[in-house]
This record gives C-alpha cells, sequence and structure tokens, in this order.
C-alpha cells in the first residue's frame, strides 16, 4: 500500500519535488552522522565569515567554522524533532479523537470543551513553560509543538471520526463483540486517515519552523547542538553585514517546509483517488 500511494504521489510534478527533497533530506542526514566536510569544532580566527569558497562551499560563520557541515549536521536534529514530534501529536490527537467520540456522553462533552479551552494557549507559552524545568532541550520543542498540534489534529479530525463511529457498520461490529481498540483501527483511523496525514505533515513543516523561532528564543536546541534553528540564531545579527549566512539556513528551512506541506496534499489526494476507485470497484460488484 506505501508503495503504490509513493507512486501516486510520485506522477504528480508537486509530488516529485517533495519526494525528492524530503529524500535528499533524509539521505544528507544519515550521511553526517559518519561524514561532513569540515569538523563542527574546527575554527579558523583567520577567516570568519568568509565567502563561499572551494575549502568552504557556503562560507564560515563568525568563528571561522564551515556552514555547509553544520547546516549538514543540523539536518540530522531537525529530521530527529520533526519525527519525534508527529509521534507525539499523532499518539496525542488519537487519543483525544478516542475520547471525543466515545459513546460517554458526558465524557465526549468533557473532552471537546476542554480542548477548545486548551488549543488557545500558544505553542510559545508551552515551551516557555517547560523550559523552566527542563531547561533548553530538544524535549521542549518535541513536548510543546506535539502538545498543541495534537489538540488542533483532535479537532480537525473529530467531525470525521464522529461520522465512522456513528455509522452501520461499526454498531454492528460492536454488536458482535468487537473492542474499542479493534473498532479504532480498523474503522475509525481508515476512515480519517486522509485528514491525518494532512495535519501531520502541516505538523511536521511547522515544527520545522517552531525549532527555528524557539531556538532563536534560547529555549530550543541547546548551543553547541547543531540545527537549522542554531545556524540562524548565531548569524541573525548579522544579517546587514553578511547576509549570505543567515540565507544558506533560511533557503533551506523554506524549502522543506514546502516540501512537508506539499506531500501532505500529494499523499491526501492519493489516498481519495483510492477510496473512490474501491468505492466505484464496489458498486460494480454489487450490481
Amino acid at each position: 500500500m506505501i508503495v503504490s500511494l509513493l507512486r501516486a504521489v510520485w506522477r504528480k510534478p508537486e509530488g516529485r519535488f517533495s519526494l525528492v527533497v524530503l529524500a535528499l533530506w533524509i539521505l544528507i542526514a544519515l550521511i553526517s552522522l559518519f561524514w561532513t566536510p569540515r569538523s563542527l569544532w574546527a575554527t579558523d580566527g583567520y577567516n570568519v565569515w568568509d565567502k563561499p569558497s572551494a575549502s568552504h562551499w557556503l562560507g564560515t560563520d563568525g568563528t571561522g567554522a564551515d556552514v555547509f557541515s553544520w547546516l549538514m549536521a543540523g539536518s540530522r536534529t531537525n529530521l530527529l524533532i520533526v519525527i519525534l514530534t508527529v509521534a507525539f501529536s499523532g499518539a496525542f490527537g488519537l487519543l483525544l479523537v478516542t475520547l471525543m467520540v466515545s459513546r460517554n456522553s458526558a465524557l465526549a462533552n468533557t473532552s471537546v470543551v476542554v480542548v477548545d479551552a486548551l488549543i488557545s494557549i500558544p505553542t510559545v507559552l508551552i515551551a516557555l513553560i517547560l523550559a523552566v524545568p527542563l531547561g533548553a532541550s530538544i524535549m521542549v520543542i518535541v513536548v510543546a509543538c506535539g502538545f498543541g498540534y495534537g489538540l488542533n489534529l483532535a479537532r480537525v479530525a473529530r467531525p470525521a471520526a464522529l461520522l465512522a463511529a456513528r455509522s452501520s457498520y461499526v454498531e454492528s461490529a460492536m454488536a458482535n463483540g468487537a473492542c474499542g481498540i479493534r473498532v479504532l483501527a480498523t474503522h475509525i483511523v481508515p476512515n480519517i486517515l486522509p485528514v491525518l496525514l494532512v495535519q501531520l505533515s502541516l505538523s511536521a513543516g511547522t515544527a520545522v519552523l517552531a525549532e527555528s523561532g524557539l531556538t532563536y528564543l534560547g529555549i530550543g536546541v541547546p548551543s553547541g547542538v547543531p540545527s537549522w534553528g542554531h545556524s540562524l540564531a548565531t548569524s541573525v545579527k548579522f544579517i546587514n553585514v553578511y547576509p549570505l549566512t543567515v540565507l544558506w539556513p533560511g533557503l533551506i528551512v523554506t524549502v522543506v517546509v514546502i516540501a512537508l506541506n506539499v506531500f501532505g496534499d500529494a499523499l491526501r489526494d492519493a489516498l481519495e483517488e483510492r477510496y473512490v476507485t474501491a468505492a466505484q470497484e464496489e458498486a460494480e460488484y454489487g450490481r
């Protein structure tokens, strides 16, 4: 199923763009685990803020460190943050969806009110609160973004989940003794999968932006850990003098966020086409 969906995404130009960008991101992140053109800790006080050259492909920063090497190493940190954030928000969002479509009306109504109340809290405020006991860390970004995006996912997916939960086939499954977890996995999740994929892809893109913003505020990735946000935060003060050092990480963040959003839309279209084709085939066989 995954291979057929990826083939459907690849057939569209925007899908090919997103797949190529995401594949390059993953490949560079894996390579950076074993190799970078220069050591991250190699500095040269005589060559600070150098322009791109054969020895430093994207130039150097204010300590004389190689910008390309730091961006390569930062790709693995950002990839880890995106994977953890998507996993956290997906699990948290599905838990909330389960509560919000519960057959216990008191529990369902209370869950809806709580989600509506909590969704008004800004992600930055959650991160600031978490940073008090935890300090600047990747965990702050993952928990703050996963919490906020999980709430949003639950709110958006609730109508489709509620429709599936009240359908005749779910009633039949429950009457035959199916447990709640099995109904969720086999009937509700497949029906809200397009919504889930789009929301999770948006969460992935927003997590990349949030990492940059929270690291700039000093509550994201700690100092000394490479990330695209770290590269932006250390060079943005000198944008008027050395704009190239800000341009590279900013360009990477922009392209990756666009690719994640486009990938989510293309995957949703591929899933919808698959469902429509399956429904048409079922209708033909039923005649």
